[in-house]
């Protein structure tokens, strides 16, 4: 379940552009990985983040991982839905389990991300 049309990394978060802004979140590979999702910590409105600098963290039954920006920007809205329902998440990670959206601060990040076909196939080796 790797939707086209949106941007990867190695730390299975994704990126969908939207303009000069970047809605992120967590893959569903990610969300089966860590299991039931229990609590999500995501950063506020404002807060400049680096390319791949953690910005938060998910808690499951599992484990604890920490979030990484895919790209430079500005944080200009939060899923504050996900303090009260961190499930949504597991659900729907693509859609309603989305965490933050930026301000793209330089588009030129998106060469250092993977495409869904690039992301599958590194998905296909970390299964080997």
């Amino acid at each position: 379940m790797v939707p086209e049309g949106l941007y990867y990394t190695k730390a299975h978060e994704w990126v969908k552009v939207e303009a000069d802004r970047g809605r992120i979140g967590i893959t569903h590979f990610a969300q089966s990985q860590l299991g039931d999702i229990v609590f999500a910590e995501v950063p506020q409105v404002g807060r400049v983040l680096r390319q791949m600098e953690p910005f938060g963290v998910v808690e499951s039954v599992k484990a604890v991982s920490d979030l990484y920006c895919p790209l430079t920007g500005e944080v200009l809205e939060v899923n504050s839905s996900l303090e009260s329902t961190p499930e949504q998440i597991n659900a729907d990670p693509y859609g309603g389990g989305w965490m933050i959206v930026v301000r793209i601060g330089d588009p030129n990040e998106l060469g250092n991300l993977m495409t869904a076909e690039e992301y599958r196939t590194y998905l296909a080796a970390e299964s080997h």
